[in-house]
């Protein structure tokens, strides 16, 4: 039987809720939703049920709602709606191990961005002048000058990202934007909406809305997001985490917390799924992603550089957490080269950077936050072998990469980025949907410019279904610091089939470079009369338009094609 603090609880849980129209201004209970779940975990619950119902939730240090070293405990939501009241975290997982949370829903008022028209532009549209919408935060709350802008009429996005040199804010709901290199070439057109990124954050500001760190099998399930400062759910160093029929999407006018003039075109400021530093990669089920800033997932570890090299040791700046002794490495020269794998055998700290290394770094073509500001500890790293490096090398992890992820019946698009983007080994990307991406649909790739690692093995890319996208439909290929496409052998078995590409995506439909053991049988590309070709996409490859095939693939070795489909550069 059930302590008495237990049985209140229960009844407390139990009961009606008060039912807010959700057409109303600022609708929402205040309700602590924090004293609300630690109440129910002190009385020994470990299936804690909130009342459904929309409510408001005040931050506190920054967090809307944390669960911290909690095991073996189940959150349901179902019918619940929390509305953040500040644009900071929304929720936060830490350390907790096979922890469910299922049903529910976070918004925010006010918004993380604001909304408006574009009501006037210079000849060289170089100043913008714009009207926000009411229901939108004001000109006093726009910190971030990242902006999308959208067409009016299709309300898809039409261009992105200029480089903003000043901010003026006339009153509440007019701002002038001045471009730094605007030219009368660019999209934008006076009546277009435009979506910039903004900030209330009195108690304090975190990044992102769902955040999970050293947590083991966590499960989320059914919840849905509709706004974030940065990225909707980011994890980082975690372990079997499972992600099934989460949402992210711009929230519909009719169920919106806050009237609007004009509904909403942006969903997330940034990714939707982040995945860092992961001993097992998420699984992602039947997820939703959707008119977010950036990408629809992101599965990677973290590159650390070399700037020196001694036999077997090596002086490296690190890159977030240094790599630990016993932990497997890939490694990668300059130029691009995947080295056999090797293993840490001690690290040691040895110093920061060096005035001449700092010089170095801000000549590499990079992130310009890494070059500038990132990289300062450096470390003595002794490996189990020699290896012949160059400054510019990279070294990783190749057990904290996400590896054993799964992307399953998923459907992504109309972002201004890559649809999936993978750089872990041993995954599978089957059955999904992906739709108006602006960049590649499917991406296997380290990325140098962000150190972002790494190189992917045993990857079997599946039965996805790819339209109107204007990067390469699937791309696997790989990069070095200098920029040349890397030699055969930066990816290991890869098997691309049964996938159906449309030809009004970007040319070629499917692109590989650097991998051995390539197996491709089965895609099929699907034209449309009436529409033209998809624009070309193949240049950073080193790929001939001249030439241009369905397929194209570029230092290969051990390819597997009994369909006849490869145009081989």
């Amino acid at each position: 039987m059930l302590p008495t603090s237990a049985l209140l609880i229960v009844m407390a849980l139990a009961a009606e809720p008060p039912s807010p129209s959700p057409s109303l201004s600022h609708a929402g209970t205040p309700f602590d939703l924090q004293g609300h779940i630690d109440q129910a975990l002190r009385a020994g619950l470990q299936r804690v049920v909130v009342p459904p119902g929309r409510y408001r939730v005040t931050p506190r240090h920054g967090e809307h709602l944390t669960l911290r070293d909690l095991n073996d405990v189940e959150i349901v939501a179902d019918g619940v709606e929390m509305i953040c009241t500040e644009t900071t975290r929304a929720l936060t997982f830490e350390r907790c191990r096979n922890v469910s949370l299922r049903g529910l829903t976070i918004d925010y008022d006010p918004l993380p961005f604001t909304q408006g028209r574009i009501t006037g532009l210079d000849a060289g549209k170089t100043v913008l002048d714009i009207e926000l919408f009411a229901g939108y935060p004001g000109s006093d709350m726009v910190r971030n000058f990242k902006f999308e802008v959208f067409d009016h009429e299709t309300r898809f996005l039409r261009t992105h990202d200029y480089d903003i040199a000043r901010v003026e804010k006339p009153d509440a709901r007019r701002l002038r934007l001045h471009k730094r290199g605007g030219k009368a070439a660019d999209l934008e057109r006076v009546g277009d909406l435009i979506v910039i990124g903004a900030e209330h954050a009195p108690g304090g500001s975190a990044a992102h809305a769902v955040v999970a760190d050293h947590c083991v099998g966590l499960r989320l399930e059914n919840v849905d997001l509709f706004a974030s400062n940065c990225f909707g759910f980011l994890e980082t160093n975690c372990d079997g985490s499972t992600y099934t029929r989460c949402r992210v999407d711009r929230r519909p006018a009719e169920t919106d917390v806050v009237r609007r003039a004009d509904p909403r075109v942006r969903s997330l400021d940034a990714d939707a799924f982040h995945s860092k530093f992961a001993l097992k990669g998420p699984a992602l089920m039947g997820c939703v992603a959707r008119f977010m800033g950036d990408d629809a997932v992101n599965i990677c570890g973290s590159y650390h550089m070399v700037t020196e090299c001694h036999g077997n040791a090596l002086r490296v700046l690190a890159n977030g957490d240094m790599l630990v002794p016993g932990e497997p490495i890939e490694v990668v020269t300059y130029e691009g080269v995947r080295l056999p794998d090797a293993a840490v055998v001690t690290v040691e700290p040895d110093g920061l950077i060096t005035d001449e290394e700092r010089a170095w770094l801000l000549r590499q073509h990079m992130d310009q936050g890494i070059r500038s500001r990132g990289l300062g500890r450096a470390f003595k790293v002794t490996l189990d072998r020699s290896v012949e490096l160059g400054r510019g090398a990279v070294i990783a992890s190749t057990r904290r990469a996400g590896n054993g992820f799964l992307v399953q019946g998923c459907m992504f698009g109309h972002n201004r980025s890559r649809g999936i983007l993978i750089k872990a080994s041993h995954g599978r990307i089957v059955d999904n949907i992906l739709v108006g991406s602006w960049m590649e649909a499917i991406k296997v790739s380290p990325e140098y410019w962000w150190l972002e690692s790494g190189s992917s093995n045993d990857l079997v890319i599946r039965g996805n279904t790819i339209r109107a996208c204007r990067g390469i439909g699937i791309a696997v290929y790989a990069h070095g610091g200098t920029g040349k496409v890397a030699p055969s052998g930066a990816h290991r078995n890869i098997t691309i089939a049964d996938n159906h590409v449309e030809r009004r995506s970007a040319q070629p439909n499917i692109a590989v470079t650097s991998t051995r053991g390539l197996v491709l049988r089965n895609n099929q590309y699907h034209s449309y009369p009436d529409e033209p070709a998809g624009a070309w996409a193949g240049g950073s490859l080193g790929l001939d338009r001249e030439r241009a095939w369905s397929v194209m693939i570029r230092d290969c070795t051990e390819v597997t094609d009994p369909d006849g489909s490869i145009n081989e550069h």
